[in-house]
């Protein structure tokens, strides 16, 4: 057998303002492996996890600089810093939402978006330090940034790339398309569907990048990680079914509920999938394993031990009024507290998420200071 350096990946879904989280997490890996350099070649995002991709990748030279910058944005980011929270603005969408029901016949067309983030892409476009990227690159610090999103035009999931030496590559509705990251890409995979608009990119419409990503390792194991560290935003606990029969579902809780899905559902299938095909690679003889084009890879996730919503629902009435006011008439406030989580972008829920991360790691110390550390073995 040959001992390898293997290649690190750091795997960041999205989750809203539940991205967070991932932050107290990666704070206490960089404790528990006490290193200043960056530990993960790899880093791939989606969603609020591209934007704390892009940071990380953008300070892989200085990844604790990295990590106190994100933690400073988390820690001081209010909703209206990532949309309009004014009422006029909310009173503007729900009369559009009304007037397109009602008078759709006459001309009058519904809202792009249940919220207006402009606001997010002035703060990415002053705080984003995208050209250090390129200089991560070339110092070897960084071997690959890729950020996920999804075509309206051509019903892909595209993973957006940059690296030094690495080709394109197209699967069955997905593809990897290597270009230097831009604000547009960091826009167009937050793009939650309904809730924020399409960002254009070229001559397509993208939104999130969850939407289509039915295989969301991939990307990692195109850009040649060995094992991949992931971190969820949704802890995995079953929820008990109701003793009584329960209300019709609210079109704010369907929104929740997919977002959850496409967030969360697929990544955890695709790590199911990933430990089949290496027990079954672990059967094989080393000859017929090198045929197949496959190599074991191993994953570790790591994921919040109290329910996101139960954490909600202690901060939800920090959500500005008017957007209180939306989310009620969508059906989107209180019960589950699903769609508040997502949006919730204010201090006393964002702190909170971040210790929460810290001590969920903090509680796995030996097993990520296991994982980080064993080498990777290939046969010859």
């Amino acid at each position: 057998m040959k001992i390898n350096q293997p290649v690190n990946a750091l795997m960041l879904p999205g989750g809203g303002a539940r991205g967070a989280y991932q932050v107290g997490v990666i704070k206490a890996i960089l404790e528990i492996l006490a290193t200043d350099k960056n530990p993960f070649p790899v880093i791939c995002g989606t969603s609020a996890g591209a934007i704390n991709a892009t940071v990380l990748a953008s300070h892989a030279a200085d990844i604790q600089h990295g990590i106190k910058r994100l933690e400073y944005f988390w820690t001081n980011v209010h909703c209206a810093d990532i949309y309009k929270t004014g009422a006029g603005t909310i009173f503007k969408t729900i009369m559009r939402s009304i007037g397109a029901i009602t008078l759709g016949g006459l001309g009058v067309k519904p809202p792009r978006s249940l919220l207006d983030n402009t606001p997010l892409k002035q703060l990415l476009s002053e705080q984003l330090r995208l050209p250090q990227i390129q200089q991560a690159l070339e110092q070897g610090v960084l071997h690959a940034l890729s950020i996920n999103a999804s075509s309206y035009d051509t019903a892909e999931a595209i993973s957006f790339f940059q690296a030094l030496k690495q080709e394109s590559w197209r699967r069955t509705r997905r593809q990897g398309i290597a270009e230097p990251m831009t604000v547009e890409h960091v826009m167009a995979s937050t793009a939650l569907p309904f809730i924020f608009p399409a960002q254009r990119i070229g001559h397509q419409y993208y939104g999130d990048g969850g939407l289509r990503m039915t295989a969301p390792l991939s990307p990692a194991i195109h850009l040649n990680a060995d094992r991949i560290l992931v971190i969820g935003t949704r802890d995995e606990k079953p929820i008990e079914a109701p003793s009584q029969q329960s209300d019709y579902p609210s079109m704010g809780e369907l929104g929740g509920y997919m977002l959850d899905t496409i967030f969360m559902d697929n990544m955890m299938a695709d790590l199911s999938r990933l430990k089949r095909i290496n027990r079954t690679l672990s059967l094989m003889p080393p000859e017929k394993q090198a045929s197949t084009h496959l190599k074991h890879i191993e994953t570790l996730i790591i994921k919040p031990s109290e329910d996101v919503r139960d954490v909600t629902a202690r901060h939800a009435n920090n959500i500005p009024r008017a957007v209180r006011t939306l989310l009620k008439l969508i059906g989107g406030w209180g019960k589950d507290w699903r769609m508040p989580s997502y949006l919730l972008f204010e201090p006393p829920y964002t702190k909170e998420l971040i210790e929460l991360g810290y001590q969920d790691a903090q509680a796995q110390k030996d097993t990520i200071r296991d994982f980080m550390s064993a080498p990777s073995t290939t046969g010859t």
